[in-house]
């Protein structure tokens, strides 16, 4: 039979299609888009259809499903039209509700058994009670007068058989009364324990979304149906292992940057067994850029200075006519700053706006094998990608701060991909030495992680000399001079490139200068845009020892002091 592929894509509408046939489609979820916030579900269901007009009706969709998002398509063995497609929500029993229903009836069963135990216990209960009463009237006859001429109930020769006969008739009653209470306590126990069981079987209803499909079909036929929806409550993070293998002297260092990704969900529904992709796109982020509203700069209007105590009578007669434009002027501040007030909330807006990282990347990840992801937030984790690369090793120390050398790895990815920023688990030779952050890395843009101490780079660091003096003949200038001496020794049996950090300070006024003084002039000044940070980078071979000599001279205006900050 000719096979026809149909695909169409239609808003839910709220308009009621055609009387027809109701049909009730079993969906199960094929597969799963997830996005940094949010996720694309995709039903699949098979279902056979007369010729004519019918409504599909779908009601296993979870109530969180967004109904603006919901986009019918699917494939069938003829000629097949969709017409509308509607949604709302519904209330429906849960799958179990059949068998919840027998385990209640069960339940019902054992209690009212429970109850009927119960009742004959309380039965023997009241008989021992009657017992007691009997052997306590009996027990008191001895105490009560003999009535004239009458002879003894109880012959005085036979007591001490009855007070036997009261003990152990009146320990009997007791022991069995408190046996059946002992019963009672138990069965009523049972019968709390059976009632929280039959409480929490009690029939529930579960939110859904159903969605109604109107088809017509020209013949009988089998077709595939796709219903495709978007969710809240689900996510999903980037995170990376970066294993660095430093090599030796004959070997080379290379580095393998495993990417994983952290998939949570609650969305209303389990995903088992799904093909699962990955999307760095965000469809609630926008879809257009901010408009600029137009920033116009005028003068500020100043206040007028506040009016002198009250004058007399005829001082304020006199000052009456000056009166009259001065809610004018008023009103031109008042007007000033609420438009200066304006443009300041807009300016804010515009930088808050800005702040959107992933927007360029539009890369999507798609697990190798079907995967299966529970309604509960459980992170699930899945491995995306693994490059092997060459690095190049750097040691860097901020002897300043702390004499201790450190080993990086700068590196670029074999393709463009973009790295999304993610928290790295550092391991150098197959020792795990701690966890990083990976910033927005571009495609083929250079990349620098940092792998912990390096033990075979000595680092010492000391201040060479201060001295703080004045200068000119009437001393018109003051001056602060510090030198400073980094010694770092190479301990490696192979050369390593060096880079060591420190600073000069940067002037904030232009009556103060500063002058960069010593023998080794930084190869780098303003790393990263940080005014006054500078570098000096070399090799090192094995064993020799690298030594800066360097320092800074400010000057400023006498009699003035300066200060140092951050």
């Amino acid at each position: 039979m000719l096979r026809a592929a149909f695909t169409c894509l239609f808003a839910v509408v709220t308009v009621a299609g055609a009387v027809a046939e109701d049909i009730k489609v079993p969906s199960r979820i094929d597969s799963v888009l997830v996005f940094p916030s949010g996720a694309e579900v995709t039903r699949v269901a098979k279902v056979k259809l007369d010729s004519g007009a019918q409504t599909l009706v779908f009601e296993d969709l979870p109530a969180q499903a967004d109904t603006s998002s919901i986009r019918v398509e699917g494939k069938a063995s003829g000629v097949l039209e969709i017409g509308a497609v509607d949604s709302r929500r519904i209330f429906i029993s849960r799958d179990d509700a059949q068998a919840a229903a027998s385990t209640r009836r069960r339940i019902d069963d054992e209690i009212e058994k429970l109850k009927d135990q119960r009742t004959l216990i309380e039965g023997q209960i009241s008989a021992y009670d009657t017992q007691v009463r009997l052997i306590e009237n009996l027990a008191a006859l001895p105490n009560q007068p003999a009535q004239p001429g009458a002879s003894a109930l109880v012959p005085r020769e036979d007591w001490s058989a009855l007070f036997a006969l009261i003990g152990t008739s009146m320990n009997d009653a007791q022991s069995g009364r408190l046996e059946a209470n002992v019963k009672i306590r138990d069965l009523d126990r049972r019968i709390a324990d059976l009632q929280k069981e039959l409480a929490l079987l009690a029939p529930k209803r579960e939110e859904r979304t159903e969605v109604k499909v109107s088809v017509a079909a020209q013949t009988a036929l089998d077709a595939e149906m796709i219903v495709r929806y978007q969710v809240r409550g689900a996510s999903w993070q980037p995170s990376y292992d970066a294993r660095l293998s430093t090599g030796s002297k004959t070997v080379e260092p290379s580095l393998d940057l495993v990417r994983r990704a952290t998939i949570t969900q609650r969305t209303g529904e389990a995903w088992e067994d799904v093909s699962l992709t990955l999307s760095t796109t965000r469809p609630k982020a926008g879809s257009s850029a901010p408009e600029l509203t137009p920033i116009t700069v005028d003068f500020r209007v100043e206040p007028k200075p506040l009016p002198p105590p009250s004058p007399a009578p005829q001082v304020m007669m006199e000052r009456r006519g000056d009166a009259g434009n001065r809610p004018q002027e008023e009103a031109v501040i008042a007007d000033s700053r609420e438009r200066m007030g304006a443009v300041a909330r807009k300016v804010a807006v515009q930088q808050r706006l800005a702040t959107v990282e992933n927007a360029p990347f539009q890369a999507l990840y798609r697990v190798s094998e079907r995967t299966s992801v529970p309604d509960t937030g459980e992170t699930k984790r899945v491995q995306l990608t693994q490059n092997t690369v060459a690095p190049q090793l750097v040691v860097k120390t901020v002897p300043k701060l702390d004499p201790t050398a450190y080993l990086y790895a700068k590196f670029k990815l074999p393709d463009r991909e973009a790295l999304l920023p993610g928290q790295v688990s550092l391991f150098r030779d197959q020792t795990f030495v701690g966890t990083g952050r990976l910033p927005l890395v571009s495609g083929n843009e250079e990349v620098e992680l940092g792998f912990g101490t390096d033990d075979l780079v000595r680092v010492r660091y000391a201040v060479a000399g201060e001295v703080q003096g004045e200068s000119g003949l009437i001393s018109s200038s003051r001056n602060d001079r510090r030198e400073f001496k980094i010694s770092v020794k190479n301990l490696h049996e192979r050369a390593i490139t060096l880079s060591v950090l420190d600073q000069l300070p940067v002037s904030k006024q232009q009556g103060i200068t500063v002058e960069f003084i010593g023998a080794n002039k930084p190869t780098r000044q303003n790393l990263e845009d940080k005014r006054g940070i500078i570098s000096w980078d070399s090799q090192i071979d094995v064993d020799e020892e690298k030594v800066i000599d360097f320092g800074y001279k400010v000057a400023w205006p006498s009699p003035r002091e300066i200060m140092y900050g951050q």
